[in-house]
This record gives structure tokens, C-alpha cells and sequence, in this order.
């Protein structure tokens, strides 16, 4: 019984999760949070995103507290943003949705921070489609970390997305096979006021909003650095 209503939770929370409406201030929220965690795993000089991943991204995901729960049926819902490398700069962020699940012997909860790194256009391509699957329609594999140029380069060979975590729960990593990335128009349309599709924006066709300048900046400050180093 008591295994029943662990289950019944968990899906309860993760399902309203998943419908519940966003206002303006539940999204500013979001973009102010990737900011966070974006600040806070790139402080970590020695487990940070490495500079020769940073100088070819094209584009960068960050969901904040991306949940996952579990009791014999696992399930993974997160909400984030996306921003892309222009031809003047980094786009303003479109608003993007993770949801997946997995079988198998596990219990417990999961908060995760969230980033992903497209390295190549095929990467930028996959955020611009509606929805795609990690691992089927978009192959992606654990980024490789510190700040060393000379990291793992087998990535180059056939990754289109790095995948970065920070977990704190009851799990001790993420397994993003099989999860699901879509659009979240609905989002998107209700941040900037009016509908813009994800390739104007993501290609630097629409202003940055106010309120998305210091993610904005924040990304530039190190992907940007990186591009230019010498």
C-alpha cells in the first residue's frame, strides 16, 4: 500500500508539473535561475565545462531543477532555456520542455541543474526542431570537464550534444537516453509578449527582452572568452 502511494505521488507531482501554467513571473524566475546555475557550475575552475568545448558551442540549454522521481516506473520532467551563437552575438532564450521515463528497480527523488551544449550545427538544427529524443533523433554523450583544452575529444567524432549535471537527491547521476526535448511556444509567445517561431529568435532575428540580458551576458562572458582566446 504504502509502495502504491509513493508511486501515486510521485506522478502526481510530476504530472502537475508538467500542465501547470507558467505567468510571466514563474519564467523570468527560470531565466534568472539558469543564470544561477550556469555561474555556479562554471566557478568550478577544475569541473567546469572545458575551454575547447566552449569555443565551438553553438548553442547552450540550461533547466534548472530538471525533476526526476521514481518507485519501479522512473520519470523525468524539466523545464529551461536555449540560447544560440549568432553571427553578432548570443540570441535572446526560447523556452524549452524535458520529459522522458525509465523502468527499473529504484526509489527515490531527484533535483537536477541541467546544461546542454550543442557543439556543431547538427546540434543547433535538433533545438530548432519541435521535439526530438536523446539518443535517437539527436546523439549526445556526458560533456567531458576541467578546464583543460586538451580534454576527451572523442565527442567530436559523432556528438551533437554534451550533456552537464548537478544533482542533489537520492540519485547519482542523469541518464538522458530516451528523454524528449520540445519546444514550449506556449512559453515563449508569453515571455516576449507575442509569437516568435524558435528559428527567428535562436538565429538573433529578435531583440534580447529586458529581463534576459544577464543570462544573455552571463553565456557570452564565457563562451564568447573562450571563441577569442588567444
Amino acid at each position: 500500500m504504502k509502495k502504491t502511494i509513493s508511486l501515486l505521488s510521485v506522478c502526481l507531482l510530476l504530472t502537475c508539473t508538467a500542465f501547470a501554467g507558467s505567468t510571466r513571473e514563474d519564467l523570468q524566475a527560470r531565466v534568472d535561475a539558469a543564470k544561477v546555475v550556469l555561474d555556479q557550475i562554471m566557478a568550478a575552475d577544475d569541473a567546469s565545462i572545458p575551454m575547447n568545448i566552449l569555443e565551438q558551442a553553438t548553442c547552450v540549454a540550461v533547466v534548472p531543477g530538471m525533476k526526476k522521481g521514481a518507485f519501479v516506473v522512473g520519470m523525468q520532467y524539466g523545464q529551461g532555456v536555449v540560447t544560440c551563437r549568432t553571427g553578432h552575438g548570443w540570441s535572446a532564450p526560447v523556452f524549452i520542455r524535458m520529459a522522458g521515463g525509465s523502468f527499473g528497480f529504484q526509489a527515490g527523488g531527484q533535483s537536477t541543474d541541467l546544461v546542454l551544449v550543442a557543439v556543431n550545427d547538427r546540434g543547433f538544427q535538433d533545438l530548432l526542431k519541435s521535439k526530438f529524443k536523446i539518443g535517437g533523433d539527436a546523439a549526445a554523450s556526458a560533456g567531458p570537464v576541467g578546464r583543460n583544452t586538451q580534454a576527451a575529444t572523442d565527442w567530436k567524432m559523432s556528438a551533437e550534444l554534451l550533456t552537464y549535471s548537478r544533482s542533489k537527491g537520492l540519485f547519482a547521476g542523469i541518464d538522458l537516453d530516451g528523454t524528449s526535448v520540445s519546444q514550449n511556444s506556449e512559453d515563449t509567445q508569453l515571455y516576449f509578449g507575442q509569437a516568435h517561431d524558435f528559428e527567428s529568435v535562436l538565429k538573433g532575428n529578435v531583440d534580447v527582452p529586458q529581463g534576459a540580458i544577464p543570462f544573455v551576458r552571463g553565456v557570452a562572458q564565457y563562451f564568447v572568452k573562450a571563441k577569442h582566446r588567444k
